[in-house]
């Protein structure tokens, strides 16, 4: 997800861009409620995915487009500068295992041996289908789906069409492969004014999509009695064109009233000390407190070598003390290269044959979280996909200059599947794991 922040381990780019902490198992009982239930709010008896508690999601993007989807967007968030997208000019550094898309596109791009190599487009059912066939296969329980504020606004129609389409989407999909599913507000590039928008848009997807309808939509993830919402993007020192007080404002009109909403707030890696890529307000503790849970944004703060477990450790101590719920965050890896033109910055932070992923997902859970956020699923931009990719010699060439990185050669390209999946079974209470990255049987997920 490209969010801005300032990321130490790559100063000379200047900024990145862009478990709840409470016991137990999600229900199995089978009736989730009617959002016209009592005037004392929610009747939750009979949900699927009643708390984010012992999951394991990640987030989802879902903004890629290829030039013939349908959506007439051309090759979206695949191209590079001026929107070329060609042999030298691209912004993704991993390259997707295209073996199983029944739908797909042939590129500008070839491989060394001169065949032509092919992409796919979120906007495609069949793509979200096969992705969410995949969080059932290796055992991921669900995603936050990202919706961009600046994407969904009504100045923006083209995005709002192809966003919408992939949440209908991935609603149908999740009930298909009973994945848990929520939606998750990106705040970057936006303004305060812009929140009206936010609001203006949650209420169309409610009544659009049905989002607490117990038969439309049994698997939407709640907490807290409420049905779940993230915010994300709030904190940070990038300059962003909206305030600490303006996100408070947001919330207490979101979780106002009898039927409001359970909200997750994504902030800053460093939001406890108020330092690094965290503006010093201390605001934000205050509209901490009043959430329902809050996800670090770890992405780019450290490598293997550095990372430092007391960040959690007292991340969720804080948390504990306060009241709310805390969503420790882990990533594979992360490159961006292509996106900066940059050939010196792929493998900016090594993905240590799964060793970095699993350091922090081990963290974590040793640290007593027994829930956690993967990022991402499907961003091939800045390298941190989880998906099935395309391991490093069988990706195309990309100029004379550049090329694409990808899975380690030595290994399959579900290898991080399989190891969130791992981690699935031990939040679960699955036995023989430790802080040692796990064996893999060949040919066994």
């Amino acid at each position: 997800m490209i969010r801005l922040s300032i990321v130490p381990l790559l100063l000379s780019l200047a900024a990145l861009l862009s478990c709840s902490h409470t016991s137990g198992k999600h229900g199995q009982a089978q009736n989730p409620p009617n959002s016209t239930d009592t005037l004392k709010g929610y009747d939750t008896s009979g949900l699927k995915y009643p708390r984010y508690e012992g999951l394991v999601m990640a987030g989802y993007q879902g903004w890629f487009n290829a030039e013939g989807d349908g959506a007439d967007r051309s090759w979206y968030h695949y191209w590079g500068k001026g929107r070329v997208f060609k042999p030298g000019s691209t912004k993704v550094d991993f390259w997707p295992d295209m073996t199983e898309y029944s739908k797909k596109y042939k590129t500008p791009f070839k491989f060394a041996d001169g065949q032509d190599a092919y992409l796919f487009s979120s906007y495609d059912e069949e793509t979200i289908d096969l992705h969410f066939k995949w969080m059932k296969d290796y055992g991921i329980d669900g995603v936050h789906m990202q919706r961009f504020l600046v994407e969904v606004n009504p100045q923006n129609p083209s995005g709002r069409k192809h966003f919408n389409k992939v949440l209908r989407s991935a609603l149908k999909a999740a009930k298909k492969y009973d994945r848990a599913i929520s939606v998750m507000y990106d705040l970057s590039g936006s303004t305060a004014a812009d929140f009206k928008f936010l609001e203006e848009d949650w209420k169309a997807l409610v009544d659009t999509f049905k989002l607490y309808d117990k038969e439309t939509n049994p698997t939407y993830l709640w907490h807290n009695e409420k049905p779940l919402m993230t915010i994300w993007g709030v904190g940070f020192n990038d300059g962003r064109k909206y305030t600490v007080q303006d996100v408070d404002r947001l919330v207490d009109r979101l979780k106002g009233g009898e039927k409001g909403l359970s909200i997750m707030l994504g902030v800053p890696y460093y939001w406890r000390t108020l330092s690094k890529d965290t503006e010093n307000d201390p605001m934000l503790y205050d509209l901490i407190k009043k959430v329902d849970i809050i996800m670090p944004w770890a992405v780019g703060r450290y490598k293997l070598a550095n990372f430092d477990p007391k960040q959690i450790q007292e991340d969720m101590q804080w948390a504990a003390q306060n009241k709310v719920d805390y969503v420790p965050l882990a990533f594979p890896g992360f490159s961006w290269a292509n996106m900066n033109n940059d050939p010196t910055i792929y493998h900016a932070i090594p993905r240590e044959k799964g060793k970095f992923m699993w350091k922090q997902m081990s963290t974590a859970i040793n640290a007593g979280a027994i829930s956690l956020y993967l990022a991402m699923f499907d961003e091939i931009d800045e390298g941190t996909a989880i998906f099935k990719s395309a391991r490093e010699e069988d990706t195309p060439e990309n100029g004379n200059k550049l090329k694409f990185v990808g899975i380690e050669n030595d290994l399959p390209t579900d290898h991080y599947l399989w190891l969130a999946g791992e981690a699935a079974k031990w939040i679960k209470g699955g036995t023989g794991y430790s802080d040692q990255l796990p064996k893999r049987i060949t040919g066994k997920r």
